[in-house]
């Protein structure tokens, strides 16, 4: 069974988003990691300080069955990348939720916040 955090918001296209203020760190789910199996590729496809609608596509993330767009969960500017992963791509699989995060995401509509699902509407949607 795959983890679903308490304290962060989720997208049904299975990422993540943990609210600090302005801020929004994400990445990709638990469930979303174990349904790519083994990430041997990450594309960022947006810098530091870009500007993303949410939805927009910020990396491709290839795996030893397919090649996946990571959607920005809200709009906002792109304040920082976690470079760090070229070097360790395993941390998307082991700690999807830590050291395995993609992005920090100024928020500049905190409103878009409010249509992403709670950890309870998360876990129902990948229970189905």
């Amino acid at each position: 069974m795959s983890k679903v955090l308490q304290n962060l918001l989720y997208t049904e296209s299975h990422e993540w988003l943990k609210v600090d203020g302005k801020l929004g760190r994400m990445g990709i789910t638990d469930y979303a990691q174990e349904a790519l199996t083994e990430i041997v590729n990450i594309d960022f496809v947006v810098d530091a300080g870009a500007v993303v609608k949410k939805g927009d596509a910020v990396a491709v993330l290839d795996s030893v069955k397919s090649s996946n767009e990571v959607y920005a969960p809200v709009s906002g500017k792109i304040v920082e990348i976690n470079s760090g992963l070229k070097s360790a791509l395993e941390n998307i699989n082991k700690d999807p939720y830590g050291s395995g995060w993609l992005v920090v995401i100024e928020i500049t509509n905190p409103d878009e916040t409010k249509q992403l699902l709670n950890a309870e509407q998360y876990t129902k949607l990948i229970q189905q």
